[in-house]
């Protein structure tokens, strides 16, 4: 087996839609849980919920026997904190709030080893090479790596067309929270104005050979986007999953939390 060819990154190439799962849990053991549950990849989320590059290596052992293909969300658009996760082994990378071309650029340059790129040389020290063990790894490591950019403002939608050009680029996710937020609905991502941009960037990114994705956990409207052309599309968030969870079986004695619980349906 070739542990160095990155599946999910072929997939969408193939233009095979890829149903998945967001990690918020920070835990190995929840990951291995979930990453035996069916779903085509899983996003350990870097950027929201409390992990830090050791937990995101140990998410990433525990998900590796199964056929589930771990993305990693950094922190930031950051090639020092990429170069650290490369290392340990991530080859998918969701970045956020990339706003134009010059930072899908430097997010591109942060996955490749010079001269194509900026990642430093550490491979005896990495997991990603099996510690120089792969043959060829720094040859054949630039090919491997997925690089997705988020979109997830007015201004990085009016950049959406220079973002596409760049590349390196495999897919563009839609960040339906913030971008609500920035439109000025903030807490209602299925807002009609909202959706409207969406579904216009999801085409446009299509049409640039380029694999549009999102985070929706209303069944329905992931639904529409999968049938839109969205190629990889979260339908859920562990926490959500756990939290709403307990909240029913709690209710269904008769027990019930202090707080409201959401009415409506969100991205998460």
């Amino acid at each position: 087996m070739d542990i160095l060819h990155n599946k999910f990154k072929q997939a969408l190439k193939e233009q095979r839609p890829q149903i998945g799962l967001w990690l918020g849990l920070c835990s190995s053991y929840s990951a291995e849980l979930i990453a035996g549950a069916g779903f085509d990849w899983l996003l350990i989320d870097g950027e929201h919920a409390p992990n830090n590059v050791q937990t995101t290596l140990t998410q990433l052992q525990a998900i590796a026997p199964y056929p589930s293909q771990p993305v990693v969300r950094p922190p930031w658009n950051d090639p020092v904190i990429i170069k650290q996760l490369l290392d340990i082994g991530a080859q998918t990378l969701l970045l956020p709030m990339v706003q134009n071309a010059e930072q899908a650029q430097q997010a591109v340059r942060a996955t490749r080893y010079p001269p194509a790129g900026i990642r430093g040389v550490g491979s005896a020290l990495a997991r990603a090479s099996r510690w120089n063990r792969i043959p060829d790894y720094l040859k054949r490591a630039n090919d491997e790596m997925c690089v997705i950019v988020q979109v997830e403002t007015r201004e990085a939608i009016n950049n959406l067309a220079d973002i596409l050009q760049v590349e390196g680029i495999d897919g563009v996710f839609i960040g339906p929270a913030d971008l609500s937020a920035d439109m000025g609905f903030s807490g209602n991502p299925n807002h009609p104005e909202v959706k409207s941009v969406i579904e216009k960037a999801i085409v446009q990114i299509r049409a640039a050979g380029v694999a549009p994705g999102i985070l929706m956990a209303a069944p329905d409207v992931a639904d529409h986007y999968l049938k839109l052309g969205a190629l990889f599309v979260a339908v859920g968030v562990d926490t959500t999953l756990l939290a709403r969870g307990a909240e029913a079986l709690a209710a269904r004695f008769g027990k019930t939390v202090s707080e409201t619980a959401p009415t409506t349906p969100s991205v998460y």
